[in-house]
């Protein structure tokens, strides 16, 4: 309000303004929960999701869908341990396995700590795998923004296309939704050209109520995927959270027009874990759902499982 005047009662009705508009703000972010049906009670999601599998695992286990699940992970080295030996080392493993099976896709991505971003682009030569990073403060998240830009955008410049934060939980936790996705928007613009997975920490959110809204937050945000896990410090993916994941992807799908992707990770070691998944995500959010651009699974032996399963 540029000038005011003051009404005929007498009274200055400037300030009620500026409070309406307050709480204007604050409620944008209960209008975008409020275009979701609640999500289902913790047990109920268990029930729903073990009914799920119980009656499409089966029919998914075939070799057709491995082949497909193999095309769509980001094979994952987060180690305090991670060196550039070991890292080229894993790097030429995809390199190594490029052509080799000309049914089976390579795997999606190769996803690093940044400071190894620049090895697995002079290591990389197998066609279509991407570089992905983790970035912003992973895995806690607990830095400056100014840092969590920053080391995005080298990230980026070091020659990342994908990009894996984790969303601040403790702006989560006291309903402070204005600094979190805040900071999410500016973390999307400094990724540029490369895509923002934004991991919600699904283990830390424990609840389905939680996941959901956060989902939501992350999403509203610019996130091209929203990723379960960290695999750090707290319980990895679930077949719960990822079901909630993907009843939101579906509703803010019908909502904006947009398609965002789901990530699985953190603990998913084996073919069977793989397919629960995939079953989850074909059931939920269909055909369309299942292929790397809006598929992934995050692991680091599921790969070696994978390939033994198939056979040489």
């Amino acid at each position: 309000m540029a000038h005011h005047h003051d009404c005929e009662c007498g009274h200055d009705h400037h300030h009620e303004h500026e409070h309406e508009s307050n709480s204007v703000q604050i409620d944008r972010y209960h209008e975008a929960f409020n275009k979701f049906e609640p999500a289902l009670p913790d047990t109920q999601t268990t029930e729903t999701v073990n009914a799920l599998l119980e009656k499409h695992f089966q029919e998914n286990f075939t070799p057709e869908v491995l082949k497909t699940i193999h095309g769509c992970i980001d094979l994952t080295s987060l180690t305090s341990l991670d060196t550039k030996e070991n890292i080229w080392k894993m790097v030429d493993t995809v390199n190594d396995f490029e052509g080799t099976r000309p049914d089976v896709p390579n795997v999606a991505a190769i996803c690093v700590y940044p400071l190894f971003v620049e090895t697995v682009k002079q290591a990389l030569t197998a066609q279509e795998v991407k570089i992905a990073s983790v970035a912003g403060g992973f895995p806690s998240s607990q830095t400056f923004t100014e840092v969590k830009i920053a080391e995005t955008a080298m990230a980026v410049m070091q020659g990342a296309d994908e990009i894996d934060v984790v969303m601040n939980l403790g702006y989560f936790m006291e309903d402070n939704f204005e600094e979190l996705t805040e900071e999410l928007q500016e973390i999307k613009e400094s990724c540029r050209h490369a895509h923002l997975k934004v991991i919600l920490e699904t283990g830390a959110l424990v609840t389905t109520e939680n996941i959901q809204k956060a989902s939501i937050l992350a999403m509203y945000s610019g996130a091209d995927f929203i990723k379960t896990s960290t695999g750090k410090g707290y319980p990895g993916a679930t077949f719960e959270a990822a079901y909630t994941m993907c009843k939101a992807i579906k509703t803010y799908h019908s909502i904006t027009g947009n398609k965002v992707g789901i990530k699985i990770s953190g603990g998913v070691r084996t073919a069977e874990d793989a397919v629960r998944y995939y079953t989850i995500v074909k059931e939920i959010l269909g055909d369309e759902w299942l292929n790397k651009d809006l598929f992934r699974i995050g692991a680091s032996s599921l790969v070696g499982d994978i390939e033994k399963r198939l056979g040489k």
